[in-house]
């Protein structure tokens, strides 16, 4: 089995076996050097429904499951409750 990419980002929207998952990165600014955060939507699968917004959840790449959904749900790291 290939390995596959894995990311860890914050659970922004829940519904019907589909989350939509914020990963954050920081990126340096060309010019000026600063370091600016920069974040990217994924859709991600979650059969069971386990995760809700607010949720801390690791994704993993697989397969074409729909138009956009690409990744799915490995596990909720933490809640949103902190």
């Amino acid at each position: 089995m290939a390995n596959r990419k894995e990311l860890i980002g914050e659970v922004i929207s829940a519904y019907q076996k589909t989350v939509v998952v914020k990963v954050e990165r920081l990126v340096s600014h060309p010019l000026y050097l600063k370091r600016v955060k920069k974040f990217t939507k994924y859709y991600a699968h979650d059969e069971d429904m386990k995760s809700s917004v607010g949720d801390t959840v690791r994704i993993v790449e697989t397969r074409p499951l729909s138009k956009l959904k690409r990744w799915r749900v490995v596990e909720v790291i933490g809640g949103g409750e902190e």
